[in-house]
């Protein structure tokens, strides 16, 4: 729908398309024809597809050229098949439902644990690594002075 529509309108490109409009008049008839440039697929098509009709485009290869890469489709759905699956589903078991033991919701409580519990592990992870680092003669000029102080205080 809407911006979607559009830009796949866009995408597909234009082409050239020839218009015929017949004037009637007293005198005589005319006949104009001229071109211009129109969408391939236009935005209003694509927005008004029903459920299951789809548009695409393929991309082809140097050596495999196809030459109908724009098309559209349809989705045909066993409704039967469905139901039948749909009535072999089984409910999604609850893992947690962030509520205390009094029924409150604790979910942005238990985000915020998490988070900083992450972080203390990130930084107990850094430190521990600094140290190891400092310790080993083949990896300590990696550190600079003012690191190598700070782990040789720890």
């Amino acid at each position: 729908m809407g911006e979607t529509a559009k830009t796949l309108s866009e995408r597909f490109g234009k082409v050239l398309q020839k218009r015929q409009s017949i004037s009637i008049n007293r005198q005589d008839t005319s006949t104009s024809i001229n071109t211009q440039m129109d969408f391939l697929i236009p935005a209003s098509k694509i927005a008004n597809l029903s459920q299951g009709m789809f548009v695409g485009s393929v991309a082809d290869n140097f050596d495999e050229k196809i030459d109908e890469k724009i098309f559209h489709a349809q989705i045909v759905v066993d409704n039967a098949k469905v139901a039948t699956g749909t009535k072999a589903y089984k409910k999604i078991p609850v893992i947690n439902d962030f509520k205390d033991g009094n029924g409150n919701d604790i979910m942005q409580q238990q985000i915020e644990w998490n988070y900083n519990r992450i972080k203390k592990d990130v930084v107990n992870i850094i430190e521990d690594e600094k140290g190891r680092i400092c310790k080993d003669p083949d990896l300590c000029h990696l550190l600079g002075e003012e690191l190598k102080e700070e782990s040789n205080k720890k």
